[in-house]
């Protein structure tokens, strides 16, 4: 049951942060680079790699949604 409890509330806080980035305008790269790193996805192969995606994967592997702000339009 912990476990469970656990998941919903990673699940919520995942959700929270990408409504909130989205809500701030940042830039989709650096979204779905944090939604990759979050989540623990491989990154992108090396020619896709943008700067704001590089840099929303590596908050998005630390879970830490306070940067964003640097990638808005």
């Amino acid at each position: 049951m912990a476990a469970q409890t656990e998941d919903l509330q990673m699940n919520q806080d995942y959700y929270n942060a990408v409504t909130k980035m989205e809500e701030a305008g940042v830039d989709a790269e650096y979204i779905i680079g944090w939604e990759g790193g979050y989540v623990l996805n491989p990154p992108r192969e090396e020619q896709r790699v943008t700067d704001a995606y590089e840099a929303g994967y590596e908050d998005g592997k630390e879970k830490n949604a306070d940067n964003f702000s640097k990638w808005t339009k």
